[in-house]
């Protein structure tokens, strides 16, 4: 679906990328037929902390600037491709000047302030996906490391946008979960609570010592794992799962929540991320759950 190989390695050909391409704006002349749907805005919600972002082929629409605290980042994808949210922090007072430096010498390996925060991960087109995270004040950048349907990454063509966070006006409270997972060099360990039909808030850790993730997959009826691999190996043909989200890279530590909806049938559970050792996806490892909802 995507290959994480190095955010940082990469972020250098994103943003030289983005900087010769205009973001799409909306259309304000737009007429919207009386019954229709209202066509999602991009925007931040103090009422519900909820900072909403847009993803179309190849961009954010999003705030400049939102609060810290306690935060929901609901992602709607307007795009005909598949797109998720990688937020990483630019740490240790560095500017996009540093970042900017740094892509000069790749070579150097990636910083260790540009540290992967998560993000909510991607849902199938014309639909959406969240994560709720305690934001410190900082610069964020937004990244798409999804390489469908081409192998190149979605940030390469410009999916990237820089995201300052001001200090909290209040902090906020974490969401109740009803379901806690752990991630782990190689597994989903399932710590309280059970995924049945219905809405869940999922709390994720990564208790490391690598970065992981975790991304949800409904397989369409009739359709098999070997299915998804098939596919998965090509990108030919329409994708044999729906996706429902879940949470971009976390460093070791990380953590944070997400809400999805599950209906009865046969999901599985993936990490993508490469390993530090081989660079091969962690689902390559063992860490791929398959599961079934009632």
């Amino acid at each position: 679906m995507y290959r994480h190989i190095g955010t940082a390695a990469l972020f250098g050909a994103a943003l030289v990328s983005s900087c010769t391409k205009e973001a799409p704006k909306a259309d304000s002349t737009a007429v919207v037929q009386p019954g229709a749907p209202a066509v999602p805005k991009a925007g931040y919600d103090p009422a519900t902390r909820t900072v909403t972002v847009i993803a179309r082929d190849f961009a954010y629409e999003a705030p400049d600037s939102i609060p810290g605290g306690w935060t929901t980042i609901r992602m709607i994808n307007e795009g005909p491709a598949i797109h998720h949210i990688q937020l990483v922090r630019i740490d240790s007072g560095k500017t996009m000047a540093d970042v900017g430096a740094a892509i000069k010498n790749p070579k150097a390996g990636p910083p260790k302030w540009v540290v992967e925060v998560g993000g909510p991960n991607a849902p199938s087109p014309k639909a959406e996906s969240n994560m709720t995270m305690n934001l410190a004040p900082g610069l964020y950048v937004m990244l798409c490391l999804v390489d469908i349907p081409d192998r190149v990454m979605h940030m390469t063509k410009g999916m990237v946008k820089p995201l300052v966070v001001t200090a909290a006006t209040s902090p906020g409270a974490a969401p109740t979960a009803d379901v806690q997972l752990s991630l782990t060099d190689y597994a989903f360990t399932t710590k309280s609570g059970a995924l049945t039909a219905g809405k869940h808030m999922l709390h994720i850790v990564n208790d490391g010592p690598q970065p992981h993730e975790i991304e949800i997959f409904r397989l369409l009826p009739g359709k098999t794992m070997k299915d998804f691999t098939a596919w998965d190996d090509k990108y030919e043909g329409a994708p044999p799962v729906s996706a429902l989200g879940g949470i971009v890279v976390l460093r070791k530590g990380g953590d944070g929540y997400f809400t999805a909806d599950f209906t009865p049938g046969n999901y599985f559970m993936i990490c993508f991320v490469g390993d530090k050792k081989d660079g091969k996806p962690h689902s390559m490892h063992g860490m791929l759950k398959e599961f079934v909802v009632q």
